[in-house]
């Protein structure tokens, strides 16, 4: 990763960089139709959770924000930085303070598979109806039956 990315982390219960994050996860919307969380749902969430945020030149160009559990809520990077290893990172940091980690992803949505998949996450099953707008989910998790700081170790060596 560059070093003039800086990363930080938001507690809960804090505003930092939810309007950014709100931004990146539109844009996101918009270009590709995932990520379609109502504007009130999305901030309660992100104020309740622990955010871990990458800043480049003040704008935020990736946010996984995760519950205490080690559920990712949110996981975004830009588009236009995809593949410099910004999500890979972000899984990472998160993985530092969870012994497990957990998500849902759209069936539908395959860039999110391939990563989380690329990264080790295991399917666990498919929840149909699973988002307000009636689409699919799988539940996705790391660290079921290795270690997660082996399959941590393993991810940054890729």
């Amino acid at each position: 990763m560059s070093v003039n990315i800086d990363s930080c982390v938001v507690t809960p219960g804090s505003d930092d960089f939810v309007d950014e994050a709100w931004q990146l996860k539109e844009e996101i919307n918009q270009q590709e139709g995932v990520l379609k969380q109502r504007h009130d749902f999305f901030s309660d969430a992100y104020r309740r959770s622990t955010v871990h945020c990458y800043v480049r030149e003040g704008e935020l160009i990736g946010f996984a924000a995760v519950r205490r559990d080690g559920y990712i809520l949110f996981l975004a990077v830009s588009p236009d930085l995809r593949g410099e290893g910004i999500g890979k990172q972000l899984v990472a940091r998160v993985a530092e303070d969870h012994d497990t980690i957990t998500c849902h992803a759209r069936t539908s949505n395959e860039n999110a598979l391939q990563f989380y998949e690329h990264l080790g996450f295991e399917i666990k099953r498919r929840i149909d109806d699973y988002y307000e707008d009636g689409g699919d989910a799988y539940y996705l998790k790391l660290g079921s039956d290795v270690g997660i700081t082996d399959k941590i170790s393993e991810l940054m060596r890729r």
